[in-house]
């Protein structure tokens, strides 16, 4: 069985006179905000039940209880069923970004909680973390898609880690785009190993893997290592 999220209804704004149309609008409105709800869902659903290259556009819309035409109202291939979910994560990221420029707080316990959620509402379903690598490795067009939200994402670390590296933070002896690389390269070999092999919570290997590796990004490294170096020159 396929589950919907509820939306709330939109107020209509006042004073300002409301026409007759406009209670129909919003309806008309949330009817497309649910259907294209359920399709993803179903369509998510099914890549973690089945795979993504055997579920079909029609299995999609039997499992959704919607027409076949109407997925193309909303997604023109299935392809862009995991475009929407790369989006979700960017999304994520994003609100990171904002979240980083907002605290007065450590910049990097923001990229922390980042790496914590780096599947998403996905960590309960390894199944589908599995169908998504698997499509990303047979699909060239699902492939190409990915490596295009990696450097997107990756670009949008690096303006975290630069914050971090302006407030003193995190070591500036590596460029952010390479420590995002590596921290992008980290967290996604991180996730496909868990997906294999969900032993334990998600979140709480994630936070494990955090806690061995932002040891190593942080500023007082660099000096560390520059005292050891002195040191074995004497």
């Amino acid at each position: 069985m396929v589950m919907m999220k509820s939306h709330p209804q939109r107020a209509i704004p006042s004073p300002r006179p409301v026409s007759p149309a406009a209670p129909r609008s919003n309806r008309r409105e949330r009817h497309r905000v649910e259907t294209r709800e359920r399709l993803y869902r179903a369509a998510l659903e099914l890549f973690a039940e089945r795979g993504f290259l055997e579920t079909t556009v029609v299995d999609i819309t039997e499992a959704a209880d919607v027409g076949k035409g109407t997925f193309f109202n909303y997604f023109p291939t299935k392809e862009h069923v995991l475009a929407a979910y790369g989006g979700e994560r960017i999304a994520a990221v994003e609100r990171a970004l904002e979240k980083a420029r907002a605290t007065s707080g450590s910049v990097l316990d923001v990229l922390g909680e980042l790496a914590a959620d780096a599947a998403g509402q996905s960590h309960e379903n390894p199944a589908l973390i599995r169908a998504i690598y698997a499509a990303h490795a047979s699909c060239a067009p699902v492939r190409a898609e990915l490596q295009k939200r990696m450097r997107t994402s990756r670009e949008l670390i690096a303006e975290i880690i630069l914050l971090a590296q302006k407030r003193g933070e995190m070591r500036r002896d590596v460029a952010p785009i390479e420590l995002a690389r590596l921290i992008q390269t980290v967290v996604i070999g991180m996730t496909m190993a868990w997906a294999l092999n969900p032993e334990r919570e998600f979140q709480a290997t994630a936070k494990q893997m955090w806690a061995l590796i932002s040891p190593r990004l942080r500023a007082d490294v660099t000096k560390r290592n520059s005292k050891k170096r002195r040191k074995w020159k004497r």
